[in-house]
This record gives C-alpha cells, structure tokens and sequence, in this order.
C-alpha cells in the first residue's frame, strides 16, 4: 500500500507547517516568504519553488482558499479546515516536544 502523503496523513511537514501557519491571515506569495523568514528569524527559509507546489497543494486539498487581493497578486488564507489541522498538528509537535524534555531530563540527572 502507498503511504500517504503529510496532506492525507495530517501530519504536516515543517514547510507545509509554516505556510499554513503564515495563512491564519490573508497573505499573497512573497510576503508568505517573508513572514516565515522573519518569525524564524531566518531559521527557516522557503523557496518560490516550493511555496508555489505546496501553496497549490493546499489549495487542492481545501485546506487554503484564494481571496481577493491587490496589485494583481494571489492572495490565500486558510480555510476552516486548514486551521483545524494546523490546531492538530501544533497539539501534536508540543507532546514531541514535551516528550523529549522529559527524556532529557531524565537522562541528565
């Protein structure tokens, strides 16, 4: 059997992750770059490429809706279901986290 891909399985990868985080308000391409770049402070940085494969992505699977916008660019926030599954995935990367704090505590007594 295929394995399911982060949009079938729910579980986001870091780039799908930060894009649909970027969209929980209206944002056209660049500024979608920009707003991950800055709120990483540089940690993360996403590519045209790959912003506009996953932007198109999300798209498919109803988890962003284009809007109106301005200056002719695409503007894209997420959907409701787009913001549920963000909400899931920000519960499950804080148990990762609290399960490894744990793990480490435990191993650096």
């Amino acid at each position: 059997m295929k394995p399911k891909n982060s949009f079938e399985s729910g579980e986001l990868t870091d780039n799908i992750f930060y894009i649909l985080l970027s969209l929980v308000r209206p944002r056209h391409g660049y500024r979608i770059m920009q707003f991950i770049k800055e709120e990483t402070d540089g940690q993360f940085i996403i590519g045209p490429a790959t912003m506009y494969t996953t932007l198109k992505k999300l798209q498919e699977y109803n988890l962003i809706e284009e809007i109106d916008g301005d200056d002719n660019k695409k503007v894209y926030i997420a959907t409701k279901e787009g913001r549920r599954l963000l909400e899931e995935n920000i519960k499950r990367r804080k148990k990762i986290v609290e399960m490894a704090e744990k793990i480490m505590r435990e191993v650096w007594k």
